[in-house]
């Protein structure tokens, strides 16, 4: 069954400029495996024949990571993403997609108004009492403005690009078609399942377009840190914010990354090296709800050590089974068990594609060999996890998004604190927290607890295990039982079987017209033509014309 490559017409610009830059960043492999299905739908033009090809020299994650940024907003937010998906791609390319640039040309100040006018219901002005014009950043998704309310609050708003949501779901519908074509040529390429990591990026970006989304994550940490005079979380104005509009306190403070104006201010870099990994800590073993990307840029400084973490948009949340897997995990590595490990991944979900398990319990136990007599102060935890990442690609296992995105916040923090104090120790500061999830692992009550779930489950299943018995004695009785399955990469086979036998087919009636037209020659019957049978010439103009289609079809098919 063909794949419907476009779903509109009006796709086709953007797939030749998508495929047009792909060529020119050296991604040709891709666009060959594309090539047959986009022209059965858009014709030959639909593919460009050539491109200005970039500098050679240029490694295959440096030239991806340019190609993202001409690309546009949707795929600058995909490779984000995948810098943060270590488990997904190799360590190069998640390092050089972190240099990604998401800054672009700012619209407009009478798109501004427009754009609150239409999701707020009333004019700029009566809404507040000042904005500036220039806005303060304006990056692929939104821009940013200072504002100030009637009562005087200083405040900033943000303000989601015209017809941005458009463009993305244009080229999400391209994206998505495209890794299917990919997966069904079996094309190696950087990323592990790619249709997968697609699908979740919907889901991403979407909630990343919903600026209320965001706000409701800036209401929920600001309620977390109430009490923490350490930390500052900005107010959300609801009332004044929509989908498309975000309005929050302005936080007037240094970036974390800038070193000079942190000693200048005579700020302390080691304190705030500590509380903005306790900030995260807290967020991932305390509350199960964690600011995704807490990078240097995104958190500010303020006077007396303050710190406030900027944009919200991304976030975690580890349910309860997640945190029971990762004690297990924690378990497992304190008493070298590398079974109990095993178990934990298959909790995880993350263990079926795995084809050789005694290959991974050999990797797991040389990981934690590796580890385990290492004084704990000279661990690292971002060489740790990049070594577990790299076990995870090894084995095609492909962490769930919120674990995943928690490891990297991790990592990242621990960058914070060793630019803010080359000699952060950053297993110290876990250390408190994993032993207080293995107290709570081992805590009676909730052993006692978890006894009680496997009674209810097993009671569950001798309740619903005769009837499902039952239901699939009697469908197998009727004839009703089917079963479904998925077969993979035999659509190529197939399609060549087609064009085979229709090459065979034509080649037939072919030779059959040429047979037949030189026995009509031989009778001399009907009206002649340059002293031959009419009919017998018709024939072979007929067999000639075939023939030559048949060649042109066979030419292009290996083109």
């Amino acid at each position: 069954m063909s794949l419907r490559i476009g779903r509109n017409w009006r796709h086709m610009r953007r797939y030749r400029q998508i495929l047009g830059i792909l060529l020119k960043y050296g991604f040709g492999d891709v666009v060959d495996v594309t090539r047959k299905d986009l022209i059965s739908r858009f014709g030959d033009k639909i593919v460009p024949l050539f491109g200005k090809h970039v500098d050679s020299s240029m490694s295959r994650a440096e030239r991806l990571r340019y190609a993202a940024e001409e690309l546009g907003p949707t795929f600058v937010k995909l490779a984000q993403i995948l810098s943060m998906r270590p488990d997904l791609v190799p360590p190069d390319v998640a390092a050089e997609l972190q240099k990604l640039q998401d800054e672009v040309s700012p619209f407009s100040y009478e798109d501004v108004r427009n754009i609150i006018k239409e999701e707020l219901k009333q004019e700029l002005e009566t809404a507040f009492s000042h904005i500036d014009e220039q806005p303060l950043a304006a990056a692929s998704i939104a821009q940013v403005h200072r504002a100030t309310l009637h009562d005087g609050k200083q405040i900033i708003i943000k303000i989601q690009r015209p017809d941005i949501q458009k463009v993305i779901d244009v080229d999400l519908e391209i994206l998505s078609d495209l890794v299917k074509v990919l997966r069904r040529h079996s094309l190696n390429t950087v990323v592990s399942d790619p249709v997968a990591v697609i699908a979740e990026f919907d889901r991403s970006i979407h909630r990343e377009l919903d600026f209320l989304s965001e706000g409701r994550n800036i209401h929920r940490f600001g309620q977390m840190f109430a009490d923490d005079p350490t930390v500052l979380v900005p107010s959300f104005y609801p009332d004044l914010s929509s989908s498309r509009v975000l309005v929050m306190d302005f936080v007037d403070g240094i970036k974390a990354s800038n070193l000079e104006d942190l000693e200048r201010k005579g700020l302390d870099r080691t304190v705030i090296a500590e509380r903005g990994v306790q900030l995260i800590l807290k967020q991932i073993f305390q509350y199960g709800f964690f600011h995704a990307d807490p990078h240097p840029g995104n958190i500010l400084v303020l006077e007396g050590n303050v710190i406030a973490p900027l944009d919200y948009g991304m976030v975690g949340n580890l349910d309860d089974s997640t945190i029971e897997a990762l004690e297990s995990v924690l378990a497992g590595i304190i008493h070298k068990d590398t079974n109990r490990i095993l178990r934990a991944f298959d909790a995880l979900g993350i263990t079926h594609d795995v084809a050789n398990r005694i290959a991974l319990r050999s990797d797991i136990n040389g990981f934690i060999s590796q580890y385990y007599e290492v004084p704990l102060q000279k661990l690292q935890v971002g060489d740790l996890l990049r070594e577990v990442f790299e076990i995870f690609r090894a084995h095609q296992m492909t962490l769930p998004s919120n674990l995943s995105l928690m490891l990297k916040a991790l990592v990242t923090v621990e960058g914070l604190g060793r630019l803010l104090y080359p000699d952060f120790d950053m297993v110290s500061e876990v250390r408190p927290y994993v032993s207080q999830l293995m107290c709570r692992r081992y805590d009676p009550r909730r052993r006692f607890r978890d006894l009680l779930n496997v009674f209810d489950d097993f009671s569950s299943l001798v309740e619903e295990l005769p009837r499902g018995v039952r239901d699939t004695l009697r469908k197998i009785n009727a004839g009703e039982l089917y079963i479904q399955f998925e077969h993979r990469n035999l659509e190529k086979l197939t399609r060549e079987l087609n064009q085979s036998s229709s090459r065979i087919s034509s080649a037939v009636i072919i030779a059959a017209l040429i047979i037949g037209s030189s026995l009509v020659i031989q009778v001399p019957v009907g009206p002649n033509f340059l002293g031959f049978p009419l009919l017998g010439v018709l024939g072979y103009l007929v067999a000639s014309v075939l023939g030559l289609i048949l060649l042109w079809n066979i030419f292009r098919s290996k083109r």
